[in-house]
């Protein structure tokens, strides 16, 4: 499905800004939550693993939102999609940053997780129409820019602020954040009109393609490790490595630094050769978190070991495309399924590292654990790319 052509003229560079703004303020909110857990633990009187729970009820908003809300909103115009999407965003961190109780705020964490993957979905869409085909990855990465400068700015001012007036404080800002995005979208994206032949029935038949399947299992499990180490990174700074908790906003910033880097350099290698840069990504991932348990007794050797880790974090870029390619008509189900899956991850990643740390196998352990999650992710690639080529050689014989 391929966007209207927009009614009023619209410039690439302010409709680019205001869709990575949208991804600036979910950045912020899906990072800086994974930052606060030492201090909402602490608030809500919970023990870490516990709170951590926090993470993965906006990971299952976003799995089953991303999905259901890309079905239904099928017929209606993206630019309103946008719109509504991030003013359901700003509700659910708004109402967060007030939850009288732990169990309410597992509530609105799930509610405000609903809009995340469909919003990445459709901002991925329009940003791609603006484009030749040749530079998709390259639209898609600016995008994402806006969430992995959340990680080097959001994060971390996020993270200072709750340190220094509670961890309320970063849903609220993430509520303002959303509201300014609603704002720029209104202003700057295309004025488009749905697809005449779009129907929840056609953008349902992506799940009939095992591409699609297979694609987002990549992205589900490889993805994982990335949030295993993430989650648990805060607490790991301060009881492994012995720094400050003022050092801590400084190595969620160099983490930040290494996805923005990631995700401007991987889509130029990605726009070449789409899925190799893919398995060279899991790969990279699986070395990373496999160091870690050595690298986190040092603040200068866990720093450059977090960047690393980071730049893997742009394995979104590289299968976002991928599955535009694969989806044929059910482009919009497809583009948001991505998003469910990256937040699978999201859900299984702090999961398997809480029960690792729970069996009393070290704050470290995260690392491992991850890159077991990385490893599952590259066999998965390789059926993938096993299964295309079958694809193509029943294709030539036909």
């Amino acid at each position: 499905m391929t966007l209207s052509q927009p009614k009023t003229h619209v410039h690439p560079g302010l409709v680019m800004l205001a869709l990575a703004m949208g991804g600036f303020a979910i950045g912020t909110t899906e990072f800086a939550s994974m930052a606060l857990v030492p201090y909402l633990a602490r608030g809500l009187h919970i023990d870490e693993p516990t709170a951590g729970h926090v993470i993965s009820a906006y990971a299952l908003g976003v799995v089953v939102g991303a999905p259901l809300i890309a079905v239904i909103g099928a017929k209606l115009a993206r630019r309103t999609q946008l719109i509504a999407l991030m003013l359901f965003f700003a509700a659910g961190n708004g109402l967060s940053a007030i939850s009288p109780s732990y169990g309410w705020l597992i509530v609105f964490r799930f509610l405000a997780g609903l809009p995340h993957g469909a919003y990445f979905g459709i901002a991925a869409l329009v940003a791609t129409s603006l484009v030749p085909p040749d530079r998709r990855a390259m639209a898609i990465g600016r995008i994402f820019l806006g969430l992995t400068i959340a990680t080097v700015i959001g994060v971390p001012a996020a993270s200072w602020i709750g340190q220094a007036t509670g961890w309320r404080s970063g849903f609220a800002i993430v509520a303002g954040l959303a509201l300014i995005t609603v704002a720029m979208v209104a202003m700057f994206a295309p004025r488009d009109t749905a697809h005449p032949d779009a129907s929840p029935l056609r953008e349902l038949g992506a799940l009939r393609n095992g591409q699609v399947w297979l694609l987002l299992a990549i992205s589900a499990i490889g993805f994982g490790g990335l949030f295993c180490v993430y989650t648990y990174l805060a607490t790991t700074l301060t009881e492994v490595t012995h720094v400050s908790p003022g050092f801590v906003p400084v190595v969620f910033a160099v983490f930040g630094i290494g996805m923005t880097i990631g995700n401007i350099v991987v889509p130029w290698f990605a726009d070449k050769a789409l899925m190799p840069t893919g398995g060279a990504l899991l790969l990279f991932s699986a070395a990373t978190l496999l160091l870690f348990p050595l690298a986190a007794h040092s603040p200068v050797l866990v720093m450059i070991d977090v960047f690393f880790i980071a730049i893997a974090g742009s394995l979104g870029v590289v299968l976002q495309p991928r599955l535009m390619d694969v989806a044929g008509d059910a482009q919009q189900l497809a583009a948001a399924l991505n998003h469910s899956a990256f937040n699978t991850a999201n859900a299984l990643g702090p999961l398997l590292g809480g029960l690792a740390i729970s069996a009393g196998w070290g704050w470290t352990s995260t690392g491992p654990v991850g890159a077991c999650l990385a490893l599952g992710g590259i066999a998965i690639w390789a059926v993938t790319m096993w299964d295309d080529r079958r694809r193509e050689q029943r294709l030539a014989i036909a």
